[in-house]
């Protein structure tokens, strides 16, 4: 009974199978053709002229009056692609896994630069409330839009791969919006930081040494400690590095941002690139920033954080702004030099 039981079942199986495999394949035999035949048709309806023409790039007749709109398919867009994806995607990604290690390197190999002296517990105001909301804001913007941009240029290599598709375009669209809606913010900052800091970030004679000698941090002239006013020449340098890239990076970002004004494809692949190239400049450089303000410097990170650094660090790092500090001399930071000419340097229990 069994064994009849399962030569029935086997026989179903193989009718039913025959039956299946009857409707399926002609039905998918007859996709290609179908395929085929629209393709034909299409091709038919407009001319073989026509299409390959669109493939040239040359420009055909439309109702609108904006420029290029005429244009299907760009072809010069193809050398913009080339130098995006497979030149510059890839340079901006040595670059900064480069400036990554050289930081590493340099705490490996050189180390911190602490101070010479024991700290005395004396505070100096060195910044007011408004200089460290200022910096702190375009920090956080700054980098938010560099992640949320790096997002955008290499997400689909590092992340896209291993999370679920609708995951990665929520992913990929946020990070899309944010830069475009923070972009402008990060432009009215900018121009805060230019009015508010430039006259302290004006490069004398002074910097000069400051540079020859590596301000005091490496080589045969670390722990020198060479002279310097309320910025010393590395922090002018990077100033005006965020001043001038930021600026040029903000401009074509509205360029981007806002296609409205008559922009062609040319002028939006130019943008692009040059934004990608002063966005990758800007990381790199502030990729030193950070290091020099957590690791590379004993006492940097407190005077942005509190607003006061003890009077061993001005001394040592920040010598000629102390001596006018101490002489109640006017300042490039005049909301600051104020409050220390009413207070002096003052005495502070908590020491470290």
């Amino acid at each position: 009974m069994l064994q009849r039981f399962k030569r029935v079942s086997l026989t179903v199986l193989s009718i039913m199978t025959a039956l299946l495999l009857a409707f399926v394949t002609p039905a998918s035999a007859e996709e290609p053709a179908s395929s085929d035949v629209a393709q034909r048709e299409i091709t038919q309806l407009a001319g073989a002229d026509y299409w390959r023409q669109v493939r040239e790039g040359q420009e055909g007749y439309t109702t609108s009056t904006s420029p290029e709109h005429g244009v299907l398919i760009s072809k010069p867009s193809e050398t913009w692609y080339i130098l995006k994806e497979k030149w510059m995607s890839p340079a901006g990604a040595v670059a900064i896994f480069g400036s990554i290690a050289l930081v590493v390197l340099a705490y490996v190999v050189v180390g911190p630069l602490m101070l010479s002296k024991p700290r005395t517990g004396k505070k100096i105001t060195r910044w007011s409330r408004l200089d460290r909301a200022l910096h702190w804001s375009m920090a956080f913007t700054f980098l938010t839009l560099a992640f949320s941009g790096l997002m955008l240029v290499y997400g689909k290599h590092f992340l896209k791969p291993y999370i679920p598709t609708e995951l990665w375009g929520y992913i990929v669209y946020s990070a899309k919006q944010y830069h475009n809606y923070i972009g402008p913010l990060f432009f009215i900052l900018l121009m805060c930081v230019l009015l508010k800091w430039w006259r302290k970030s004006l490069f004398n004679k002074t910097d000069v040494q400051w540079f020859k000698k590596l301000g005091g941090m490496a080589g045969k002239h670390k722990g020198t400690h060479p002279s310097a006013g309320f910025s010393n020449g590395g922090e002018k340098a990077i100033y005006w590095l965020l001043i001038i890239f930021g600026a040029v990076a903000a401009a074509s970002g509205l360029i981007l941002d806002f296609p409205i004004f008559g922009q062609t494809r040319r002028d939006m692949e130019f943008s692009n690139l040059v934004h990608m190239v002063s966005a990758l400049i800007l990381i790199c450089g502030f990729i030193f920033h950070i290091y020099i303000g957590l690791f590379g410097m004993e006492g940097a990170l407190e005077g942005m954080v509190t607003g006061d650094v003890d009077e061993t660090w001005a001394k040592e790092h920040h010598d000629l702004w102390y001596e006018e500090v101490k002489n109640g001399e006017p300042t490039a930071n005049s909301d600051v030099a104020s409050k220390n000419a009413k207070g002096g340097v003052r005495g502070n229990e908590q020491t470290s």
